[in-house]
């Protein structure tokens, strides 16, 4: 019997399976075993002591405890820490173990200094979620990739001379086995820089998180190297348990720093988005109800013109008519004849001179209220100096973003930015297989390529759960002759009926 991971039992049984057969296989033993604890009660309750706070990077905090001599806690175990004033419990995973003393992350701070707390670990729950993915993969085929997962089935189900065997490259599937466990990793590195520049995404996986440290500071420093600004292509997804390798701080290629980083400039783009929607809001109305005022006011206007215009008229035919009054006694009497024939004569001109002034008078009285009217208008129709340049260049902004429809939709949008459409933005991904099993983010998160370190330390469900996010190609690193002594690729026993 072979311990294939922490309290999982396998036995060696020479069969051949199928990437689906072995999935099922490796699915049925995780749930034997969730079954098998659960009952046990392992997942007794833990006292922590001389609890520490190292740092907090977003909304993620790291800190350190003390255990009893006699507590073995593995990396990305689940943990549930109750303070020991009974405050609210705060979820977190156990990233590190040295001795006693264990980095765990949490996302709720606790304090500085925290004198001891309960530790409640979830090894049931981990299985649990593992076994989930494995069967989602079963059930859900569409939605992974089976091509390189075959691959890396076959080689699983190997023994080590056989696995010496394996082509060192193909387009699908690739091997680094070297005795060195520095040059394997220079290796990876390199092959690491090779697939960014071809526009990869890459997904690397270590067996614990402070291998991945060390293997994410080799990667940055032959980026670096090459001339590249590993910030910008490199993402470790957990809090690191180290400050640098290499000569690399950790902390700049962080998964949350750059997630908080990113938030805090997404929230400033979008404090700044509803401030220009929100001043756009203010001004359209206002220009608006100018924009009446001046249409109000250009009517008045032409009214006056018209006014101004009938009363300029009459004001002619008075003057004819007074100038006809006073030459009427001279004119001859075949003018007159004329007149008279046309019914004018001096008696009716007197009529029509009272009868224009009668129009004129009404004229300038309705010409005065159009003037009241006009003085009134034209300070409620002036637009201020600046605000019409400034709201056309609202307006413009507001177009470009697609209308003000869809600026409403962007200022509805959840404040926090969804982690997994920016951890599908960054081009590596560092982490361990047991976090991309079991951490709902990589459910929907795809990569081209996956590079493993020391893939022969890390239990065959994980890989094959990782394997499952692989498009196109799977490079498997590590020293074949620690495939029967790590005991990690060991088939299930409850698959003997498969080879049946």
């Amino acid at each position: 019997m072979i311990m294939a991971s922490p309290g999982v039992t396998v036995q060696v049984i020479a069969v051949v399976m199928t990437a689906h057969e072995l999935i099922e296989a490796w699915s049925s033993c995780l749930e034997t075993e969730r079954i098998r604890l659960t009952e046990a009660g392992h997942d007794a309750p833990i006292l922590a002591s001389q609890g520490r706070l190292l740092q907090t990077i977003g909304g993620l905090h790291l800190y350190e405890f003390v255990v009893p001599s006699d507590v073995t806690l593995h990396s990305d175990l689940p943990v549930s820490v109750v303070p020991i004033d009974e405050a609210e419990t705060t979820e977190g995973i156990v990233l590190h173990q040295t001795g006693h003393t264990i980095l765990v992350q949490l996302v709720d701070g606790l304090g500085g200094d925290v004198p001891s707390v309960t530790l409640v670990p979830d090894r049931a729950g981990l299985l649990s979620t593992s076994a989930s993915r494995l069967r989602d993969m079963l059930a859900k085929p569409d939605l992974f990739h089976f091509g390189p997962t075959e691959r890396l089935a076959s080689l699983l189900q190997m023994p080590e001379v056989d696995a010496r065997a394996v082509p060192a490259a193909s387009s699908v599937f690739a091997t680094v086995w070297m005795d060195d466990r520095s040059q394997r990793r220079q290796k990876l590195a390199s092959l690491a820089v090779e697939l960014i520049r071809a526009n990869k995404r890459i997904l690397f996986l270590s067996p614990s998180h402070q291998e991945c440290d060390e293997a994410v500071g080799q990667v940055a420093r032959t980026i670096k190297a090459g001339g590249l600004n590993y910030r910008m292509w490199i993402t470790r997804y957990e809090l690191s348990v180290t400050t640098q390798a290499g000569g690399i701080y950790l902390h700049e290629v962080g998964f949350e720093a750059q997630m908080h980083q990113f938030l805090a400039k997404s929230q400033a783009d979008k404090a700044s988005l509803k401030g220009k929607y929100d001043r756009f809001r203010e001004l359209a109305p206002l220009l608006a109800h100018k924009e009446a005022k001046q249409k109000d006011l250009d009517e008045v206007r032409a009214l006056e013109w018209r006014l101004v215009t009938q009363l300029r008229e009459l004001q002619v035919r008075i003057a004819d008519v007074e100038a006809t009054l006073k030459q009427f006694e001279s004119l001859s009497l075949f003018q007159r004849l004329a007149m008279q024939a046309l019914g004018k004569n001096a008696e009716s001109l007197q009529q029509y001179r009272e009868l224009y002034q009668q129009q004129m008078d009404q004229l300038d009285k309705e010409i005065d209220v159009a003037k009241g009217r006009i003085q009134q208008l034209v300070p409620e129709a002036a637009v201020p100096r600046g605000k019409r340049a400034e709201f056309d260049e609202l307006k413009e902004y507001i177009a470009k973003l697609g209308g003000a429809k869809k600026v409403r939709e962007l200022m509805a949008a959840e404040e926090h930015s969804s982690r997994q459409a920016f951890l599908q933005n960054r081009r590596l991904v560092a982490t361990t297989p047991t976090r991309v099993a079991t951490d709902p983010v990589f459910s929907q998160v795809r990569f081209d390529v996956l590079i493993i370190d020391e893939a022969t330390r890390i239990p065959a469900h994980a890989l094959l759960a990782a394997a499952g996010l692989i498009r196109e190609r799977i490079i498997i690193s590590g020293d074949p002759r620690e495939i029967a002594s790590a005991g990690q690729w060991a088939i299930p026993q409850v698959v003997t009926h498969i080879a049946e």
